[in-house]
């Protein structure tokens, strides 16, 4: 298939290069080659964006694969399929798979998977210390040679503090971040929701806003100390966005992401019974169940300004699929996670819709931002950049289906949702991997 191609007359939106207008983009070997006013086809193929947004393809710095190890939640071929199907061309992968990403060898052997996968492409991160033990460092140097983009027990918080310290101490020795879940397990042992008065109603109990907020602002005093790079992983509460300002404004080396959940819904939506398929229903949706849990809406308030204000670097998905046994069962058994690569721009996009952030902003927030965090060649459409590129349609609406999903993962607590906007066509090193139904009259042909 062609890795040449004109996309011609689309609106593009490249924050990285400050443009907002209508051009064309050259794409040629599979580089961004031209992007400009009336550019001759030459004979090459023309895809026809007109009245379609196109920017770099989004950055996900925070996505569960699974495999190896736990195939039948999620594979990297079918992860990296919902990835296209959601705009995303570059997924930074989670190291809690079995065996742990703590080896030179798994990471190649991931990196291998998603070349033979053809879609998106996959950073992948190692763990920090050796089995997720939180006892002995990962050998840095050589995974990162191996090809991680950062270091994270993500899914376990990396609880003590003098092992936090070192970790950062050393990575400065690779360049690469280190991410932390804040998450301090004596304040949040025992929760399935956050604390407050839904969990208090609900009878459940409740994970209070400072088990988050405490090791958040451990990790920004010993990455002031250390000088290292500390990323926190999926924001929620308003402390953490005040801790972390406050941090930034110190010349503190620390960086943050934001989920689309966390952006858009609320811990009330736990409150919603989970039909089953034999007619009954669960007391709560398990499908909200998320760690960190779902907030308040002033958590929410909180987390958008820190998007506008410049706080909050990234919007990353924490795409986490489970089987359906997973989720069909008591909300205290329940996994937590949302399956949501294929709905995270869009819910991210009702921000945009509702005044609340500016399309800019959301660009902005998945494509050049997250890659800066992790210092990927991505996110631009600079000329001599990876030609990876997403078309979307504004205009367009439709409805969550999750048996639809590329994706193993039919997790998520907006099943049957109307949501704006739709991901019509994505390329990846100038190859398209994901045309959407009623788009493929525009000229391209999927891989």
């Amino acid at each position: 298939m062609s890795e040449n191609w004109l996309i011609q007359g689309a609106r593009v939106l490249d924050p990285a290069n400050d443009l907002d207008a209508v051009r064309d983009v050259l794409v040629a070997d599979g580089k961004i080659a031209r992007v400009g006013a009336s550019i001759d086809s030459d004979g090459l193929p023309v895809v026809d964006a007109s009245g379609l947004l196109l920017t770099p393809g989004f950055v996900d710095l925070h996505c569960h694969l699974r495999e190896p190890g736990f195939e039948y939640k999620e594979t990297i071929a079918t992860g990296t399929r919902a990835a296209v199907q959601g705009g995303f061309t570059t997924v930074c992968s989670m190291a809690n798979t079995d065996p742990v990403v703590d080896t030179p060898a798994t990471v190649a052997f991931i990196l291998e998977r998603a070349k033979n996968a053809g879609a998106a492409r996959v950073s992948p991160l190692a763990a920090v210390t050796q089995g997720f033990g939180g006892t002995q460092l990962v050998e840095m140097a050589a995974l990162s040679d191996a090809g991680v983009v950062a270091f994270s027990d993500d899914g376990l918080p990396i609880a003590d503090a003098r092992m936090m310290r070192h970790a950062l101490e050393y990575s400065l020795l690779v360049g690469k971040p280190i991410v932390n879940h804040c998450e301090e397990p004596s304040l949040a042992h025992g929760g399935v929701m956050n604390e407050g008065l839904t969990s208090l109603r609900l009878g459940l109990p409740g994970m209070p806003a400072e088990a988050e907020e405490t090791m958040v602002a451990r990790d920004a005093l010993l990455a002031r100390r250390t000088g290292g790079h500390v990323h926190i992983a999926h924001v929620s509460t308003q402390g953490s966005v005040q801790i972390i300002r406050a941090a930034k404004q110190q010349g503190v080396r620390i960086t943050a992401e934001v989920t689309p959940h966390h952006l858009t819904l609320t811990d009330a939506i736990v409150a919603e019974s989970l039909p089953v398929e034999d007619g009954s229903a669960l007391a709560y949706d398990t499908q909200a169940k998320v760690k960190p849990p779902l907030r308040t809406e002033t958590d929410v308030e909180a987390l958008i300004e820190g998007l506008n204000d410049g706080t909050i670097d990234a919007i990353a998905t924490d795409h986490a699929p489970h089987s359906t046994t997973d989720k069909l069962c008591e909300f205290s058994e329940a996994e937590s996670g949302i399956s949501c690569l294929e709905t995270a721009f869009s819910q991210a996009y009702q921000l945009v819709q509702d005044g609340r952030i500016t399309l800019q902003t959301l660009i902005s927030k998945l494509t050049v931002e997250p890659s800066r965090v992790f210092d990927l060649p991505t996110g631009t459409l600079a000329p001599g950049a990876p030609a990876d590129v997403v078309l979307l349609d504004l205009t367009s609406s439709w409805i969550v289906d999750p048996l639809a999903f590329a994706s193993k993962g039919k997790n998520t607590p907006i099943a049957g949702t109307t949501l704006p906007a739709r991901v019509a066509l994505t390329f990846v090193a100038g190859r398209p991997v994901q045309v959407a139904d009623g788009y493929e009259q525009r000229g391209a042909t999927q891989t």
